[in-house]
């Protein structure tokens, strides 16, 4: 049903989420799926960054959503709209997962996000882009975001 959903929809901004503050252009989705390492709440996780790692009043430079379910029975209808349109990451096209102990979730599919750190590019007009694995260092993802503000 999801991915059925997903299809008929044209933009990103068909979504609605969460949302925990009001930033703008990075959008963060925290989940619980990979070896269960993130058992806070949304507001919880903002927390945490602000008063303990890294502390100091941090503010992060994202729009921080509610933890959310990304692979699997219950997926948010973002991810599997965004799986549908980038099955995978541009620069791994093999890896899922190092260690299939660490899938917990069911069904498993080849599009699935393989781990924390994953990045979807979405343009300005809300049409995904570019899907970068878990290893592409955020850092230059500058350059395709330059080009495309650039496009626009």
């Amino acid at each position: 049903m999801a991915s059925t959903t997903a299809r008929r929809l044209a933009s990103f901004y068909s979504f609605q989420a969460k949302k925990l503050d009001g930033k703008e252009a990075v959008l963060a989705f925290p989940s619980n799926q990979f070896g269960h390492q993130e058992n806070s709440n949304g507001q919880e996780i903002l927390n945490a960054l602000r008063h303990v790692r890294p502390g100091n009043g941090f503010e992060p430079k994202c729009v921080l959503f509610d933890k959310i379910i990304i692979n699997g029975e219950g997926e948010h209808p973002v991810f599997s709209w965004l799986k549908t349109a980038l099955p995978m990451p541009f620069d791994d096209t093999e890896s899922l997962m190092g260690d299939p102990k660490f899938i917990i979730w069911k069904p498993v599919k080849r599009s699935d996000v393989a781990w924390n750190f994953e990045k979807f590019l979405v343009s300005p007009g809300g049409e995904p882009v570019k899907r970068y694995s878990k290893g592409f260092e955020t850092i230059n993802i500058a350059k395709d975001i330059d080009s495309l503000l650039q496009s626009v």
